[in-house]
């Protein structure tokens, strides 16, 4: 059975294509849950208006459903709390970002 570590590992391969940068450094992806073969990931984007919205939980469902034992994927968009990559972001990211 895959792990929660092994879920946010994989869901590094899902990048924001218009900050080049993955969802998990991001800081958008804020819990992932695995029960009996279900996948539920909670996760926000950089802003509630982003184009990409579709694309990116497409993407996280994608990624996860490869996984040994996992049966099927849930995405919910949360916004409460906001995006801050100041606070959400690694270390990495805010470097990129400028952020310091």
């Amino acid at each position: 059975m895959v792990t929660v570590e092994e879920l946010r590992e994989a869901l590094k391969a899902v990048e924001d294509p218009e900050i080049g940068m993955n969802i998990i450094d991001l800081g958008l992806v804020y819990q992932t849950e695995i029960q009996n073969g279900h996948v539920d990931v909670q996760m926000t984007l950089t802003t509630p208006f982003c184009p990409l919205g579709s694309y990116l939980t497409g993407q996280v469902q994608a990624v996860l459903s490869t996984l040994p034992g996992v049966e099927d994927v849930t995405v919910d968009l949360v916004w409460n709390p906001p995006w801050d990559p100041r606070t959400m972001a690694s270390e990495e990211a805010k470097d990129m970002l400028g952020i310091w």
